[in-house]
């Protein structure tokens, strides 16, 4: 999502790229607003801005608003919404979990909201999930703020780590069954763009895997105006590194766009609809609210016009020539 104003306006340049009007009161003049685009904006009714701080990293707010419940934007953009992060959290883990024949352990690259590891954690098969996010400040805030997140945190098969994915991946001696890329978007000036690289898919993310391994990252916005920004480029990043890519949307309504994820092995997916359902019924612990096989697989079925600009798209993520979702994360603005 885009970067964030808000108002009644309260204008404080020094503190935050996000605008955040000090007294509120609930009344019909607090809104969020989002800067989708130049000429695009998205807004809805606050009850009360909840909790706000900079980190060294990001610009981290915690909303409660009118439509979604509480709100978690960092860096202006939209991370995820009470009412439903499960449809974006069920999309990013169960999809390679269901389709690995015997998943054991989880690397998740940041997910310091916990709600990754919260659906990981609900197959019987897992034995560890990693999680390692690079901002202690996102991951102290998300477990005092995000109460539906709080067995997953307390769980004995969760180790936390706060470092950088990238140092902790290639440091650690272990390999995983499943990565997940959890990330922000990639903003110019935020700590995450060179993660979506081909040095760090080819040189360190992939051999950290176990054979059969499987890789899964959030692939930012993936409408018909919108997929061009960052998705297909993912998309095709990871088809220079992976044998086999699968690429999927949904919509996430808190986001006011469909959402896209990419999954890569290089093993053949098997992806049939009794097959993922009967996986559910054996593998996970509860109900899922969003995804079955019959919603995963069409899911996997793009449009004419996604589809074809994902198999026209040339462009590769490198450190030197990468591309950016509108907005501007905490390192850049700093800069200015």
């Amino acid at each position: 999502m885009g970067e964030a104003v808000m108002f009644p306006l309260t204008f404080d340049h020094h503190e935050s790229n996000s605008i955040i009007p000090e007294n509120m009161n609930g009344n019909d003049d607090s809104w969020f607003e989002e800067v989708i685009d130049d000429d695009l904006k998205w807004s809805f009714a606050l009850n009360s801005v909840l909790h706000k701080v900079i980190s060294e990293y990001q610009d981290i707010v915690l909303l409660d608003t009118k439509h979604f419940g509480k709100a978690l934007v960092i860096d202006g953009k939209m991370q995820s919404a009470e009412s439903d992060e499960f449809i974006y959290h069920e999309c990013l883990i169960h999809p390679p979990l269901l389709s690995h024949p015997n998943p054991k352990a989880v690397f998740i690259m940041g997910g310091g909201e916990g709600s990754t590891a919260r659906e990981a954690l609900k197959h019987k098969s897992i034995e560890k999930v990693v999680m390692c996010d690079i901002d202690q400040e996102v991951v102290a805030f998300c477990r005092e703020h995000l109460t539906a997140n709080k067995e997953a945190f307390c769980n004995k098969k969760l180790d936390l780590v706060i470092n950088d994915a990238k140092i902790e991946l290639e440091e650690r001696k272990e390999k995983f069954d499943i990565i997940v890329g959890d990330l922000a978007d990639p903003v110019e000036g935020g700590p995450c763009y060179q993660l979506y690289t081909k040095s760090f898919y080819q040189e360190i993310l992939k051999p950290k895997l176990n054979p059969n391994g499987i890789f899964v990252t959030q692939a930012g916005p993936a409408g018909v105006f919108t997929h061009q920004e960052v998705f297909s480029s993912i998309y095709n990043t990871i088809k220079q590194v992976f044998k086999y890519v699968v690429a999927y949307t949904a919509h996430v309504p808190s986001f006011a766009d469909e959402w896209g994820w990419v999954m890569a092995s290089d093993a053949p997916f098997c992806i049939e609809e009794g097959e993922i359902d009967k996986k559910i019924r054996e593998t996970i612990k509860g109900e899922l609210l969003y995804l079955d096989g019959a919603s995963f697989c069409s899911l996997t079925v793009l449009n004419k016009m996604v589809s074809s600009t994902l198999k026209s798209e040339t462009h590769v993520y490198t450190e030197d020539n990468a591309r950016f979702i509108h907005g501007q994360g905490v390192g850049k603005k700093l800069n200015l």
